[in-house]
């Protein structure tokens, strides 16, 4: 997320202050790149983990703080949620042992944060999307208190004019509105840096546009949001509408996303895509800095661009052009957004081995991938690729159209293979990493596939709420082991059953899977879907889906007594205003437990509706209770018997 001591001063001056400094910025990066000042002839590469706190029970944790009070170093900083973290690695050189040396970085600092976690009761958690997230979480009491991220929330729900709303299909579709910036927590990534030369930036970063489809096809991690089962990586989709500023999206304007994959390919180098964003995009925040880049030039010092950087810190292309200093030289370098964290630091090196093996070959090969691949067809395979996975049908440099575990197997990875070579990795290293990918792809089990099928394979009564909580706290578990994602067992039934903390809170346990009726429809229906879904409470709504009454079995037995002589079709024609209940005793989803069974108890109800923004979210009844007792009953009955 970029800097979080920032000065966000929203008034003219400073917006007419920051916009100078920001076009000087460009201008002394020109005079950079024309005076051959940018470093050329290096190849590094870097990376960026983001991390996931949860509880042991694997609910969300927000004391990101807590422990990075505690971590030693400026390697461990911040992100949006209080329940993540992320880790900057050090730079290596691409070549060698530079894959196996980035392995050893991850373990080395995510034992650092697991050892500080324990002492928390808390565990990390490599996802591109913590399943277990709800929507209870991303509230503003778990934004991560820096000026950075309280200016981002305040400058985005500004450009929006409204609320942040997300309507994503898939398995199940999630159609959703949201108050704040939070949405955009719940993605998690490893993100890649690699070190490029200025005058060949055009060709290496129209490579990594090319490259992108397959690598995210066979690296996806990401399938479930909000309890939705949506896009083999939703993390696409999500951050893509969860930072969506256009307010005239229907005006027929054309209005590009600030997170963007890009129009066309890149002709002239880096600056071509700045100048293109600045004249595109709004600047979200004015922080203005002492620093003149033009006369830190002019005094032989190298600036930093901070106004360019914090600018482009707020344009999300997914494949980011970027500019820094390191060890006091000036360089230019790509950052791969696309790949999702997890499953296993392993798994998230091999995504990086096919990336960078791919591009080298890319490279050598095919030389201008403008002439090979259109990007109409680049463009629209990244998203084949985030909504299914191996699953797509992706383009290839020669022309054919091909599913994507067949060109990953017969193309991709020995392409990749080629390349590393080339880069002078390690051959005993390459064999490592590939294998991984080779192995995930020929048996499809992906990092998305594994939550997918632990799903599939739990007891249908289990609520979903639950079940996903157990699904974190076994990828939690099995990373510990840094065996690839695609070696792990499903989540068993009789994993991480029974915790309390499971069933804490209202939204752990209600039904979300609503039947409702209209108050003007006849009483008929209401008997109908009792029989037909075994129902013993029907919520009412109005036109305007607002809750205003509520049906339950005994209303209908209570009713049939008072009416006495009426027959069986006046009683069915009759309206549901007839015999609904309107004095309704109702919850929120973030009530707990304890508190709606004890006014259950109290009220002698059977059943409460949950209620969140005024609108009906879900029913807790007297059976989800019953659930949670279960195992409790049983294990007093055994004991009695021995």
């Amino acid at each position: 997320m970029g800097e979080t001591d920032i000065a966000n001063v929203q008034n003219e001056e400073a917006r007419r202050s920051y916009l100078r400094l920001l076009l000087r910025d460009v201008e002394a990066l020109e005079r950079m790149h024309e005076t051959g000042l940018l470093e050329s002839g290096v190849r590094r590469i870097g990376a960026e983990q983001e991390v996931a706190i949860v509880d042991e029970s694997g609910a969300p944790l927000p004391i990101s703080d807590e422990l990075l009070a505690r971590l030693p170093g400026d390697a461990f900083t911040t992100e949006l949620g209080r329940y993540n973290l992320e880790i900057n690695l050090e730079p290596l050189s691409l070549g060698g042992f530079a894959l196996r040396d980035l392995e050893q970085q991850l373990h080395a600092y995510l034992g650092q944060v697991r050892a500080v976690a324990r002492d928390h009761e808390a565990l990390i958690v490599l996802a591109g999307i913590l399943p277990s997230l709800g929507k209870g979480d991303l509230t503003l009491d778990n934004i991560t208190p820096r000026p950075r991220y309280a200016a981002m929330n305040e400058a985005l729900t500004r450009l929006r004019g409204g609320p942040y709303e997300l309507n994503i299909g898939g398995i199940d579709d999630l159609v959703i509105s949201h108050d704040n910036i939070m949405l955009e927590s719940c993605n998690t990534s490893f993100q890649l840096h690699f070190q490029v030369d200025p005058d060949s930036f055009a060709h290496w970063y129209n490579i990594a546009q090319a490259v992108s489809a397959p690598v995210l096809a066979a690296s996806v991690n990401s399938p479930v949001l909000l309890g939705r089962r949506l896009w083999k990586e939703t993390r696409i989709a999500l951050f893509q509408q969860s930072i969506d500023t256009r307010k005239d999206r229907e005006s027929g304007r054309h209005s590009p996303s600030r997170v963007t994959f890009g129009s066309d390919w890149v002709n002239e180098g880096i600056l071509e895509i700045f100048r293109e964003d600045i004249s595109r995009f709004k600047p979200l925040f004015y922080d203005v800095r002492d620093e003149d880049s033009l006369v830190e030039l002019s005094e032989g010092r190298v600036p930093s661009l901070t106004a360019l950087r914090l600018f482009n810190g707020t344009v999300y292309r997914w494949n980011r052009p970027c500019y820094g200093v390191f060890d006091g030289k000036p360089h230019l370098r790509i950052e791969n957004r696309i790949l999702p964290a997890g499953p296993t630091p392993i798994d998230e090196v091999a995504n990086t081995a096919l990336w960078l093996g791919l591009m080298r070959s890319m490279s050598d090969e095919v030389g201008d991938v403008r002439k090979a691949m259109t990007f109409e067809n680049v463009s629209r395979d990244f998203v084949s690729a985030a909504r299914y996975g191996l699953e797509s049908q992706l383009h290839w440099i020669d022309g054919s159209m091909r599913p994507a575990r067949e060109m990953i197997l017969e193309e991709i990875i020995p392409a990749a293979a080629r390349g590393l070579e080339s880069s002078g990795i390690d051959s005993d290293d390459i064999e490592r990493y590939l294998s991984v990918i080779e192995k995930r792809t020929t048996s499809g089990r992906t990092g998305a596939a594994w939550i997918l099928d632990s799903m599939a394979a739990a007891d249908e009564s289990e609520k979903t709420t639950q079940l996903l909580a157990r699904v974190t706290a076994g990828i939690a578990e099995r990373q510990l082991h840094n065996a690839p994602g695609h070696t792990w067992e499903l989540l068993d039934s009789a994993e991480f059953t029974g915790d309390r903390r499971h069933v804490k809170r209202v939204e752990q346990i209600m039904t979300t899977d609503l039947f409702t009726v209209h108050k003007d429809d006849v009483i008929d229906l209401v008997t109908n879907l009792m029989d037909w879904k075994h129902l013993r409470h029907i919520p009412v709504e109005d036109d305007d889906r607002h809750l205003v009454g509520l049906v339950t079995y005994r209303d209908l037995i209570r009713h049939l007594k008072r009416l006495g002589g009426l027959g069986a079709a006046e009683f069915d024609a009759a309206p549901v205003s007839s015999i609904m209940k309107t004095d309704l005793l109702t919850v929120g989803s973030e009530t707990s437990t304890v508190e709606a069974f004890e006014l259950m108890i109290q009220k002698g109800v059977s059943c409460l509706p949950v209620i969140d923004g005024g609108r009906l979210v879900g029913i807790v009844t007297d059976d989800d209770f019953m659930k949670i007792a279960e195992p409790m009953i049983a294990r007093f009955l055994e004991d009695d018997q021995v």
